[in-house]
Order: structure tokens, then C-alpha cells, then sequence
């Protein structure tokens, strides 16, 4: 580029040079012209200038052959090894002529030896490279709607720097209804006019958007736009427009306050105050539909304001005015229609129509007991009930003709005695989302009929009574049961009575109200063991039902007999007697032996002996179980002849009773002893005989009262439905003190009654270890009938007594 430059200023001083030369003396040989359109690229050959002007190719460099021009731009170049005259630079017609006339542009050849001057004009056509453009973009008009046809609107003119054919031929207008374009031609210039050919209408169409196209007359054509935006100015000639003339809404009951319900929309195709539109109900309307729904007279939504309840209401129909701002204003109405749906807000009710509070046990099956009915509020499934009853009771729902109308009746037979009041639940249930229940109870009481007889825990029923009560003193106690109530179990009592002349239920009396039985006379065990008489109880109900219950009363044994002596006993009566013993008997000799009795049993009849007063101690001694006396060494011939044993006996009662016996034991010389044997011989035969006469009638009497026994307690365990047997063993045992044992069997266990009489009071069990005593407690009657041990000889834990202490 600097080498351009420095060669563009050398030629601008020889293009001076050779001007002046020129310009003083020589002439221009020679004139070219040639045409050339705008916008060439560089090196586009405008014609061989060489060849027209005659010039050698081969001496245009010597000749220096050159275009000489007085422009900054130079345009255009020759080739000196062609002679072409070529585009140096982009030329721009519009740029470099300006108007659109004829674009001329002269050139200078200059050739040297000799010194020539050739004019070359170059005329530059025009290209249609440039498109008409408008001033401004966009052009606005604001036209009432109520403008009359034929008005004009001029618009903004084109431009386009092209000349001729390539500048602005016409103007065209988009395709519409209401305009169209008309061109006024001022000097050189076309002016477009828009003309109103329709009238316009803001509601139809508020704005129109129009193009406007200026077209030149080039190959291809170029053209420019102008947007042209109408605003269709309103007027009030338009009443609002519902989007509906009727609105239908389904909303649910019981929505919250201020839920929108619906929202109506009325238009006004006219614009600011007279399309600004207010809705209102009408003023008809019921005062019911202004409590619970409100207007928004801007949005026209519509709100709840109170509470819808489908049951109190199905339907509302509501009127609603829209009015425009207009002068005047213009309304128009339209019906909105809100439907309630239900919803399963209401709980099914239960309504009891008859009652039978109180139900006879004997009521037979399907007797009615309650008339039920069911209802509600809801609608539809919501409405529908199901019903259930508490399947724990004897009743059951029977549905009747009628839809939700039951009756509760017996589907069981009733027990008042089992259950004597049903609390009877009964559920309604609806077929709602969710579903709701509601539950009621009946009460039902059970009212008894007398349908049980009196009842005895135990039958038979065994007492033990300590002998010698006291004469009409409560002795035992029966008591039944009755599971009715009131006068049904309001029991009595009475005694059978026998017939023979030995009934001893004659001495007995009953408190016919609370069973307590008492004795009028006091009862001797040694005159009687046991008695059995029969109790009848009866409720008071109708009829009446009873029951009787066997009695046994087994007599307990007292220490009230004192001990017997049986042996000695001296002529008069008194326990005396005299033994003689030789005086070289060894120690261990049997002296005497005291016998003693005692009418009790058991502990009572056990007797225990001692010596109460002894001449020498170590001389006698006395075995306190068997009563038998022995020496304890032998006599020295210094002993004394004669020696006093006093001997107490006692028996082993609460409050022992004793007897005393004296024996005189003489030493004697061994001759002696045979002869006063002999004579003692003949004596003890008469006394043994009297003893013997005594036991048998003793022993006969005891062993009449033990056969009674026994066949009592047979027919009593025949009688009994229970799980022992009884076996009794009489075993008579006499040394010194008439004795006798029961044994009996229960269950796995032996049990022996020991001593003079039965008595629960001296129990033994074989086997067991022979030195335990238990002794019998010392009660009275009243506590002998609460004593576990007492009551009933077949339990408790057995004592026992050594065997040397049987007699």
C-alpha cells in the first residue's frame, strides 16, 4: 500500500508536468468513451484503450503509458503490458454522482516519446442496488369508529437514491376491508395517500395493522415497507355480552365460608368507561340467597357467605345484572343455577318406638321386645343404612315390611340365673365415604321365674355337737340356696318328723327362716353316739319348689367321767387292797397290778398312772401307762414289813378328772406267802368273779352302741356318692382298763379311733411313729360346728399315741 501511494504521487507531478506541456503547446490526439455499471469488482476491464487509440502493445511500458488523473480516488488503471483500461476501485454511482442524472467520468492517457494526451470518458450506468426506505418505520393513525368514507391520510413518502428505472414506480397496500392506497405525484416525487373506503368498527376491530410497500422499477425489483398501525377510536354503541346466558354449578354441601362458587363473565366490546362493566344481583331475589352467597360486582366471582346445607335446601337460582359506565349505561342479564350435592354429614338416627324393659326368662322364641326405626338426613347411598345388632346377646333384628324398620326379638331361650341383664347395642351404619354410625343401647332386664329349687351345698350334711350342750341352744345350722330373687328365693325351713317312739326329732326345733336348728335337751355321748334327721327347704314362689338335705350329728365326747377303780377294791367299796410279797422275791417282781376304767374316749379315757405316796422309793416302782407295780431290788432283813403305795390315776382331758388307790404291800417270810396265798386264792376268785360280771355287762352295752355305729355310718356312706369307703375293725383289748379301736379307711390313708368309746379325739395312724400326741381342742359347742377338725373326722391331720398307751 505505501508503494501504491508514493507511485500515486510521482504520477500526480509528471500529470502536472505533461498538463503544462500539453496546455502550452501540444494537443490531444485523440478521445475515447466507454460505459461501465456501478459496483464492478477491481480488475473488470472497461475496454482496451491501447488498441482503440492505435498504440503498440510492445511500446507502452517504454512509452510509460499511464492514466493521469487530478482525483484523490482513482477509479481506474491501466494494464501497460495489454493496454486494458481496468477498475482500480469499487465504484458507487450513487456516491460519486449524486442525483439521477448521467454519471460521466473523464480520463487522461498519457503516453510519453512521443508525448501524447488521450481523453477517455467513462460513463458509469446505474445498478438497481439500493431498495426504497422510508423515514420512519412505522406510522400510527388513531379514526373513530364513526368516520365518514372517503377521508384521506397521508403517508410517509420513500426514498431511493437510484436513478431511472431503479427508483420508486408505485406504492401497493396489504389486503383489507376499510383502506385503500391512492398516489399524488408532486414535482419528482409520489406522495401515498390512505383513503377510507368502509366504515370501521372498534367492537369488530379495535386496530388494523396495514403494510405499505414502495416498489422501484429494477430488475429484480427492491422495495421498503412501511407499517402502518390504525387505532379504531370507540364509542358506547355496545351492551355487555354473558359468556353464558345461563350458568349451571354442582358444588358440595357444607363448604367453607368464602369458597368461590363460580365466577361469571360478561364482555362490552366497547373500550374505557364504556366497557368497565359492575355486576350485581338483582334485586328480586329472595333474602335466603344474600345470606348465603355474596358478588364480587368488579371480578364476578361469586362466594359462599354462610353455610350450604343440602338438606335444608337441593337448588338456588340466582340472578345476576352486568351495567357499563356509558352514557347512558348499558345492562344485560343472565341466571346462574347452583345445585347442591350431599355429602355424608349426617349420622344415622335411631328411634325407639316401644320398649319392653323387662323380659320374663321363660319368654319363647320371637318374642318381640322393641320396635326400632332408622333414618337419614343424606340422600342416595349416603342415605343408606345397614344395621347390626351385638351378636354376645339372645336377640336378634327382624326387619318389616318397611325399608329401616326392625323389631329386636328373642333368638335364644334367657336364664335369668345365667345373665340377668343384656345391654343390647344396636349400629346404624350408612353407605357413606366415609361412613358414619350411630349406636344405641337398650337395657334389658330379665325377670325371674321361679324355676330352681332351693339348693344344699352338701347333702348329706355332717355336725359334730360336743355332749352336754346346753338344752335349746342353738346346736347346728343348715342354710340352701335359691338362685331366683325375691319371694322365688325366699326359702324356709322345716324338720321331717318320724313316727316310731325313739325319733329324736322331737327334741329337736328349726327357725323356719334363717335354717338354725336347736336342741331341747342336752346330749349325753355316752348314752348316744350319732343321730340323722331330714331338713326340707322350700322357696316361696308358685308353685313352690323344694329340697331336703340328711343331717347327721355325730355327739363328740367330754371329759365328764372321772376314772374307775377297778382293782383293788376292798369289801366296802373303797379302792383298798392288801398284797402280800415274800420277802426273797427278786427286783422286776410283779406286785399288784391296778385296773381303772373311764367312761370316756379318746384322749379323755386315756389314763396315766402315779404314785402319790411310797414308804421307800427305791423299793416300789409303778409303770404309769400299764398301772403295774414291780420291785425295784430285793428286800433286805432289815426291810420293813409292811409299805404304803398310794396310786393316783387321772385321764388326760382339758380338765383332768383322777381317782386314788391305796395297796398295802406286807412282807412276808416265803411259808407264809403259799399259806396266805391259798386263803387269797379263794378270795380274789370271788372278787374276779364280781369284776367279770361287771365288764360283761360293760363290754356287752359298748359293743351294742359300736354295732349301731357302724351300721349307721354304712347306710350314711351308701347314701353318698363319694370317692372313700369305710371299714371298721373292732379290737377289744383288756389289761387293767377296758379299751377297745375302730379303724377306718379314706382314700389312701387309715385312720384307728382308740379308747373306750369312738372319739375323733384319739385318731391314730398305723404305721406312723408311735410317740406323737395330738390332742383335741377344747371348744365349745358353737366352735366344734366351725372346726375343720372337728366336723369331719375324714380330714385334718391325724395324731397318734404310743402303743403302750392303748389301756
Amino acid at each position: 500500500m505505501m508503494g501504491s501511494e508514493r507511485g500515486y504521487r510521482s504520477r500526480d507531478y509528471w500529470f502536472a508536468f505533461y498538463f503544462s506541456l500539453l496546455f502550452f503547446g501540444n494537443q490531444t490526439l485523440a478521445e475515447l468513451r466507454y460505459s461501465l455499471p456501478e459496483e464492478m469488482k477491481e480488475g473488470t476491464i472497461v475496454g482496451n484503450v491501447a488498441k482503440d487509440l492505435g498504440l503498440e502493445k510492445t511500446s507502452l511500458i517504454d512509452r510509460r503509458f499511464r492514466v493521469v488523473s487530478g482525483s484523490k480516488d482513482a477509479f481506474f488503471e491501466v494494464n501497460p503490458d495489454n493496454g486494458a483500461l481496468q477498475v482500480r476501485k469499487k465504484i458507487d454511482r450513487e456516491e460519486l454522482c449524486h442525483g439521477s442524472g448521467v454519471c460521466l467520468m473523464e480520463l487522461k492517457i498519457l503516453v510519453e516519446d512521443p508525448l501524447e494526451m488521450h481523453h477517455v470518458v467513462v460513463e458509469i450506468t446505474d445498478v438497481n442496488d439500493h431498495s426504497p426506505s422510508f423515514s420512519e418505520k412505522e406510522q400510527q393513525f388513531e379514526i373513530a369508529e364513526h368516520t365518514s368514507l372517503g377521508t384521506r391520510f397521508e403517508l410517509h413518502a420513500a426514498r431511493d437514491p437510484d436513478a431511472g428505472i431503479n427508483s420508486i414506480r408505485t406504492y401497493t397496500l396489504t389486503s383489507n376491508d376499510h383502506f385503500e392506497i391512492e398516489i399524488s405525484q408532486s414535482d419528482d416525487d409520489k406522495i401515498p395517500f390512505l383513503v377510507l373506503k368502509k366504515s370501521l368498527d372498534r367492537e369488530q376491530r379495535n386496530t388494523l395493522a396495514l403494510i405499505v410497500t414502495a416498489v422501484d422499477g429494477g430488475k429484480p425489483q427492491r422495495s421498503g415497507i412501511l407499517n402502518v398501525s390504525i387505532i379504531v377510536i370507540d364509542i358506547n354503541d355496545n351492551r355487555p355480552i354473558f359468556s353464558q346466558d345461563t350458568y349451571h354449578i354442582e358444588i358440595y354441601e357444607n363448604l367453607p365460608v368464602g369458597t368461590i362458587v363460580t365466577r361469571v363473565n360478561a364482555t362490552d366490546p366497547d373500550e374505557g368507561t364504556n366497557g368497565e362493566l359492575e355486576y350485581s344481583f338483582s334485586r328480586t331475589l329472595g333474602r335466603k340467597v344474600y345470606e348465603i352467597f355474596e358478588l364480587d360486582n368488579l371480578s364476578g366471582k361469586i362466594k359462599l357467605k354462610g353455610v350450604v346445607d343440602f338438606e335444608d335446601s337441593e337448588i338456588f337460582k340466582l340472578d345476576v345484572q352486568a351495567s357499563d359506565k356509558g352514557t347512558p349505561p348499558l345492562t344485560s342479564r343472565c341466571k346462574v343455577i347452583v345445585k347442591i350435592k350431599d355429602e355424608n354429614d349426617n349420622h344415622p338416627e335411631i328411634e325407639v318406638t316401644s320398649l319392653s324393659n323387662t323380659v320374663p326368662e321363660d319368654s319363647k322364641l320371637g318374642t318381640v321386645i322393641s320396635l326400632i326405626s332408622m333414618t337419614d338426613k343424606d340422600s342416595g347411598v349416603n342415605g343408606k343404612i345397614i344395621s347390626r345388632i351385638s351378636e354376645d346377646v339372645p336377640f336378634e333384628l327382624k326387619a318389616s315390611y318397611k325399608e329401616n324398620i326392625y323389631s329386636v326379638v328373642t333368638k335364644r331361650f334367657l336364664d335369668r340365673e345365667e345373665v340377668s341383664h343384656y345391654e343390647i347395642t344396636i349400629t346404624a351404619t350408612d353407605c357413606g365415604e366415609p361412613p358414619l354410625s350411630t349406636v344405641k343401647t337398650l337395657n334389658i332386664q330379665i325377670s325371674d321365674v321361679n324355676d330352681n329349687r332351693p339348693h344344699f351345698s352338701q347333702n348329706p350334711l355332717q355336725f359334730y355337737l360336743l355332749e352336754n350342750n346346753i338344752a335349746g341352744h342353738s346346736i347346728v345350722s343348715v342354710t340352701a340356696t335359691d338362685k331366683d330373687v325375691n319371694e322365688n328365693a325366699a326359702v324356709s325351713y322345716h324338720i321331717v318328723r318320724g313316727r316310731s317312739e325313739n325319733d329324736l326329732t322331737i327334741f329337736l326345733n328349726i327357725n323356719s327362716d334363717n335354717g338354725h336348728i336347736s336342741a331341747l335337751k342336752s346330749f349325753d355321748f355316752e348314752s348316744l353316739k350319732t343321730f340323722q334327721f331330714q331338713v326340707v327347704a322350700s322357696d316361696s314362689g308358685t308353685p313352690s319348689l323344694s329340697s331336703n338335705v340328711t343331717v347327721n350329728v355325730f355327739i363328740l365326747d367330754q371329759n365328764d367321767n372321772a376314772p374307775v377303780i377297778l382293782y383293788p377294791v376292798s369289801s366296802n367299796g373303797s379302792a383298798e387292797g392288801v398284797e402280800e410279797v415274800p420277802r426273797n422275791v427278786n427286783a422286776g417282781h410283779l406286785v399288784t397290778k391296778v385296773r381303772a376304767y373311764d367312761a370316756d374316749i379318746g384322749y379323755n379315757g386315756w389314763l396315766l398312772f402315779s404314785l402319790q405316796e411310797v414308804t421307800d422309793h427305791s423299793l416300789f416302782g409303778l409303770d404309769r401307762y400299764t398301772g403295774q407295780i414291780r420291785t425295784l431290788r430285793s428286800f433286805t432283813e432289815t426291810e420293813e414289813a409292811q409299805h404304803k403305795l398310794v396310786i393316783l390315776v387321772k385321764d388326760n382331758g382339758n380338765v383332768s378328772l383322777s381317782a386314788t388307790a391305796t395297796v398295802m404291800v406286807k412282807v412276808v417270810e416265803p411259808k407264809e406267802a403259799f399259806a396266805a396265798a391259798d386263803v387269797k386264792s379263794a378270795t380274789k376268785d370271788e372278787e374276779d368273779n364280781n369284776v367279770t360280771f361287771y365288764l360283761m355287762i360293760t363290754l356287752g352295752s359298748v359293743s351294742t352302741l359300736f354295732l349301731i355305729s357302724i351300721i349307721v355310718l354304712i347306710a350314711m356312706q351308701c347314701s353318698k356318692s363319694t370317692d372313700y369307703t369305710s371299714k371298721y375293725i373292732q379290737e377289744p383289748n383288756y389289761d387293767g382298763t377296758l379299751c377297745h379301736s375302730i379303724q377306718y379307711r379314706s382314700g389312701e390313708k387309715r385312720y384307728m379311733l382308740v379308747g373306750p368309746r369312738m372319739s375323733i379325739g384319739s385318731t391314730i395312724v398305723p404305721g406312723s411313729h408311735a410317740n406323737t400326741l395330738m390332742l383335741p381342742d377344747r371348744r365349745t359347742p358353737g366352735e366344734v360346728r366351725q372346726n375343720p377338725l372337728l366336723q369331719n373326722m375324714f380330714t385334718g391331720e391325724p395324731f397318734q399315741l404310743p402303743p403302750e398307751s392303748i389301756c
